[in-house]
């Protein structure tokens, strides 16, 4: 069956799903319900690369030009598509058919873009054409890595004053695991100082995937470092922590060394995190 015609699940995030080139639906465990993506990195190109990523023949590099005209035809199309009820009937399940975010998600680094602050400008005002403003939340989702540069702080305050927010990556705290499970030396003080900065422009969450690895659980066993970067990064400024598990598999080359963790294992790797930072966490297997 088509990804154009299957039921979309949490295990089935098909950038394809709506037939579109930008735009894309997913059940989402961490939104809780149908989020409407927004995919500008379409040639599968990042600045990072991560070992649970999903995103098949990923490469390296940033967003290719974005084609502004097409993407606000595509959104407003599927937006109004969505409110007339077709495509929900056809492949939504009746519990998550109300639109809770519009999320700038991509099969890469979205701030990669030279458009980026154009892409929020263009997201939010198709949200309020279609009379979204104040009932789905504007979201984009981020390594950080780019968010001191002018263009992306200029995205994320129009983001922030559009009561928006940001789900900022970080998956480990010494350099030894950002280096194995994110593929980047990126010190533990820029990330927090990254951190920080997108703080200060829009409301801001950490999302954390844990997983084990060769018998190894780098989260638990990196967890000191990871909560330190928590603390220096403004854990005061800080909406909390989605940590979750993996649903789909990974399409890397350490796939089959990549195993779930159990719920129970999740929680209390929550636990931990919650007691070294006092920050609210939200867990999804």
């Amino acid at each position: 069956m088509s990804d154009t015609l299957k039921q979309l699940t949490t295990h089935d995030h098909s950038r394809d799903a709506a037939g579109l080139r930008y735009v894309y639906p997913v059940i989402s465990r961490r939104s809780g319900g149908l989020s409407v993506g927004i995919n500008i990195n379409t040639d599968n190109r990042c600045n990072w690369r991560c070992v649970y990523c999903q995103v098949p023949g990923l490469a390296r590099g940033d967003a290719p030009p974005v084609d502004l005209p097409l993407l606000r035809r595509e959104l407003g199309g599927f937006l109004i598509e969505l409110r007339q009820g077709g495509f929900a009937t056809k492949r939504l399940p009746e519990g998550a058919r109300r639109i809770v975010d519009v999320a700038i998600s991509c099969n890469g680094e979205p701030t990669t873009a030279r458009e980026f602050p154009e892409v929020v400008a263009l997201a939010l005002e198709v949200m309020r054409d279609a009379g979204l403003a104040g009932s789905a939340v504007p979201r984009l989702i981020t390594n950080g890595s780019r968010v001191r540069r002018a263009p992306v702080m200029e995205g994320l305050r129009r983001l922030g004053a559009a009561g928006g927010e940001v789900w900022f990556k970080l998956d480990a705290g010494s350099p030894e695991w950002i280096s194995r499970i994110n593929g980047v030396s990126l010190s533990p003080a820029a990330i927090a100082r990254n951190l920080n900065t997108c703080a200060n422009l829009c409301p801001t969450w950490v999302q954390t995937c844990a997983f084990g690895w060769k018998g190894r659980v780098p989260l638990g066993e990196d967890l000191d470092a990871y909560a330190d970067i928590l603390r220096k990064g403004g854990v005061g400024r800080l909406r909390g922590v989605h940590l979750y598990g993996l649903a789909r598999p990974s399409r890397q080359p350490e796939a089959a060394e990549l195993v779930r963790l159990p719920p129970e294992e999740l929680e209390a790797l929550a636990e931990r995190i919650r007691t070294a930072s006092g920050l609210a966490i939200n867990v999804c297997p």
